[in-house]
């Protein structure tokens, strides 16, 4: 549960949700609006998460961006039927409007060769069964398996990737299960600016998310909006509020939407 001071924040600022003609609510996906799944395409919304936001974005008076390190076409398949959304996928590298227009950041061809090196080292240490392939990066995911097998699996990854890094375009990204080699840019935070820069002036801003990977979009938000944590156990973070899934996370959207309603 938030503390006093979480609390007052979300408070004050859904007071602002209420007065505003247009608000903005940023989510990201795994770990927030969905618990982790060993099968990443078995991760479906929270039960009744669908139903608010559809209330939300029927408002008209909320535009809903879900930003995320999945790919966007995954994202859009998972929540289906929602309709209305616009989607940045692979942490800011993809683009996809609410009209289905979609349009992806070019790789530069030398990262894309390194990236083609770093699969290969996978394939070749036994690994490329727990690989994920992505726009701009790879994934190596290794929820559900035993301790001792994690700490393998993580470190032999990371001996074999580290000689990936050197170049500053690159860099390894550890998430919740698992570990990534991606492009350092675009990065969550960028995709937050590009989603402020269209914001209308005075417009409340929030972004919500779980995740290490989360933090540059909450610093990137700043003073402009409200940053909240969501995930079960507190840890240090730029956020200043925190909600545990789901009980909390789906109250806080149940506010939202009867905000938007008063």
């Amino acid at each position: 549960m938030q503390d006093n001071r979480g609390k007052t924040v979300v408070e004050d600022f859904l007071k602002q949700v209420n007065r505003a003609s247009t608000a903005m609510l940023l989510l990201d996906y795994d770990g927030t609006l969905a618990p982790f799944q060993a099968e990443r395409n078995g991760a479906y919304p929270y039960p009744g998460i669908v139903s608010i936001l559809d209330r939300i974005i029927r408002s008209g008076r909320t535009k809903v961006f879900i930003i995320s390190g999945r790919p966007a076409r995954e994202i859009q398949t998972l929540l289906n039927p929602l309709s209305e959304i616009e989607i940045w996928g692979a942490h800011g590298l993809e683009h996809l409007l609410a009209d289905g227009t979609y349009q992806c950041t070019t790789i530069d061809a030398s990262i894309q060769e390194i990236l083609a090196q770093a699969q290969e080292w996978l394939h070749g240490a036994g690994l490329s069964h727990m690989a994920e392939i992505k726009p701009g990066g790879i994934a190596v995911h290794w929820r559900g398996l035993p301790d001792s097998e994690i700490k393998r699996v993580k470190a032999r990854t990371c001996e074999g990737w580290n000689r990936f890094t050197g170049n500053h375009e690159l860099r390894l990204l550890e998430f919740d299960g698992g570990i990534e080699l991606r492009i350092t840019h675009p990065d969550k935070g960028d995709a937050i600016s590009a989603v402020l820069k269209r914001a209308y002036l005075g417009a409340p801003v929030a972004f919500l998310g779980d995740d290490l990977t989360d933090e540059d979009a909450f610093r990137v938000l700043g003073e402009w909006g409200l940053s909240i944590l969501v995930r079960p156990e507190y840890r240090k973070t730029r956020a200043n509020a925190w909600l545990r899934p789901p009980q909390e996370l789906i109250r806080f959207l149940r506010q939202w939407s009867k905000a938007l309603s008063v």
